[in-house]
This record gives C-alpha cells, sequence and structure tokens, in this order.
C-alpha cells in the first residue's frame, strides 16, 4: 500500500509541471477571472487576455507579456476612470466585465510565416554604444522573433512560450500570435504627459479620452519640460542625429554624428517634434524598458504606440505636461 502511494505521488509531480501545460491558446481564450490575481512574476493567459482587451480598447499596457505588472496596473486604472467604474490599479469583476462586452472575438489567433518574415533583413548584433550605431546602413530588427513580437505588440519571451517548437525560419509554419484589430487612429487634438504617473493620454476636440499609453518620461538628470508645448513635427521612420551638448551617460563622442533609420534607432519608428528644442515623444528599441526606466528628458513609448499616435497628430497639436494631481480625468 506504501508502495503504491509513493508511486501515485511519483505519477501526480510527473504530470503536473504546474502552469506550463496550461500555458497556450486555448487556456489564454478560456481565461476568466475568478476575484484572484496570479502572481506578478508567472506567466498567466488571464494576463495576456486582459492585456490583449486593453490594447484592443486603445488602453496600452505596453508590452504585452502575459505579466501582471505596473504598466497593466496604469492602464487598469485609466480604464476604470474613463468608464466611471471604482477606480483601482488591479482588475475587478466590473473593470472585466466591461473589458470582455467591448470585443468578443478570439483573444489568439494563427498566423502564416511569410518569406519576408523569415528573411528580413535583419542585422546581426545590434551594438550596445551609440557611437558603434552611427556605421550601419538601417538599424533593422535583429532577427524574425523580435520583428514578430513587435508587429503583434507581444514580447519575445511570451512570442516563445506560445510557439515552443519554433525557430521562426521557415515561410509556410503557423504560429500562435495574439489578435490585434488595426483599426485607423482617430484624430488627436490634444496631449497630456503626465510626468508623475508616466503615462500619455491623447484627447479628441470634445474632450473625450481617445487612447491611453505607458510611458517613460524624463529622469533627474535628464528633466522633461514643464507646461504647455505644441506638435511642430511628425516624422516617420526618423534619423537620429547625437549632438555633444546633450552629455548622454555613456556616449564619449566629443563629435556630433547621425545614426540612420529603423525599429532599433535610438527614438525608433517615429518621431513627434515639440516646440522646446531637442525634445519630442518618439518610439524605442526596447519596448520592455517603457514606464520602467528613464528617458534623456524626451517622452518614450513603445514604438506601436508612438506609431498609432504620430498617425492620430498634426502640427500644432498642444501637448500639457502634468504631475500627477494636476492630469485631466
Amino acid at each position: 500500500m506504501r508502495q503504491w502511494i509513493i508511486a501515485f505521488g511519483l505519477a501526480l509531480l510527473v504530470q503536473s509541471p504546474a502552469s506550463a501545460a496550461e500555458f497556450n491558446a486555448d487556456a489564454i481564450n478560456a481565461a476568466n477571472f475568478t476575484g484572484k490575481l496570479p502572481s506578478e512574476n508567472k506567466l498567466s493567459p488571464l494576463a495576456v487576455k486582459v492585456q490583449v482587451l486593453l490594447d484592443r480598447a486603445h488602453f496600452s499596457p505596453g508590452e504585452i507579456d502575459g505579466l501582471f505588472g505596473d504598466n497593466v496596473e496604469k492602464a487598469l486604472q485609466a480604464f476604470a476612470e474613463a468608464n466611471s467604474l471604482p477606480s483601482a490599479k488591479v482588475l475587478t469583476p466590473e473593470i472585466c466585465a466591461k473589458l470582455q462586452a467591448a470585443s468578443g472575438d478570439p483573444v489568439t489567433s494563427e498566423y502564416v510565416l511569410t518569406d519576408k518574415d523569415v528573411k528580413g533583413p535583419y542585422i546581426e548584433k545590434l551594438p550596445v554604444k551609440m557611437e558603434d550605431m552611427k556605421s550601419l546602413k538601417k538599424l533593422d530588427y535583429s532577427s524574425a522573433k523580435e520583428a514578430l513580437a513587435e508587429r503583434f505588440h507581444m514580447s519575445q519571451d511570451l512570442l516563445a512560450e506560445l510557439n515552443p517548437k519554433q525557430k521562426f525560419d521557415h515561410a509556410g509554419d503557423r504560429i500562435t500570435i495574439v489578435n490585434l484589430p488595426h483599426d485607423k487612429p482617430a484624430k488627436v487634438t490634444r496631449i497630456e504627459v503626465d510626468k508623475t504617473r508616466q503615462t500619455v493620454k491623447a484627447f479628441a476636440k470634445d474632450g473625450a479620452l481617445l487612447a491611453f499609453y505607458p510611458a517613460s518620461v524624463g529622469s533627474e538628470e535628464k528633466p522633461t519640460p514643464s507646461g504647455m508645448l505644441k506638435v511642430t513635427s511628425v516624422q516617420a521612420n526618423p534619423t537620429y542625429r547625437y549632438d555633444p551638448k546633450y552629455k548622454f551617460k555613456g556616449v564619449e563622442s566629443t563629435k556630433p554624428f547621425t545614426i540612420e533609420s529603423g525599429p532599433n534607432n535610438p527614438v525608433g519608428t517615429m518621431w513627434i517634434g515639440l516646440s522646446q528644442a531637442g525634445y519630442g515623444i518618439h518610439g524605442t528599441s526596447d519596448p520592455s524598458s517603457v514606464s520602467k526606466t528613464d528617458s534623456h528628458g524626451c517622452v518614450r513609448l513603445t514604438n506601436w504606440d508612438v506609431t498609432r499616435l504620430g498617425e492620430s497628430v498634426k502640427k500644432g497639436v498642444e501637448v500639457t505636461f502634468v504631475d500627477g494631481k494636476q492630469a485631466a480625468k
């Protein structure tokens, strides 16, 4: 009898490698909120579902990574405020119901890899130092996995987790991705940057909140401007010109230099220039860092968020910088 109990116990251990077997497309689509949030440090089907639903509602959680982190909390709080729901940093049954009511499509879908996905072009290795980037003709993605993850607003780790046997190197292969619509951006007439909360809000002419984004907003060394500025330019796929006057840490060059365009350019895929020289809203080569690391004074969003924002604004749009309690609701 004792031997049977031991054998049964060992069988349970072998058959339950925790959530690994349960983390798949079916689990994500079927995920429901039961009143208890999973661990912040553990991949969760529910977290993926909530992140996708927030993204669809234009309350960006930043990078969709399957974790309940700070950016998800920020987006949930903004969504609750915008929908006159009890405001909280965490998911509630009311917030969950509202999110699901707005979008009934499956959270994941299949995607077939194309020749372009597989072949790129890609750069072999992204230089760490800015000075070493200036010799490259274009700051492309470094791999198909990076390019696909960014296209579908996902972390590379999540993309790999959902496709454990994939090397993303064979055209015709089917992979699992999150299902995001490609609706046309609405016209933005005012932008609000909250320096304390590290967030960006985009408003319509009638004051309606059109979109919300987590952001990296300045630092003690290089603070972001205050007050009201205006958009002076919108440039897709910008080059980046470094001026020694910036005195960025880790950059030793005493002469100006230019880095060519591309998603791994220091300002990413979009530059929204502001009416204070040298400042703008732009993308980043590292979406996982948004709202978690300092910027050099500018406002940094994920590439997909700043691209959407850039497609929604034009010259003259007001950009107001506020601190926490001054923010509009």
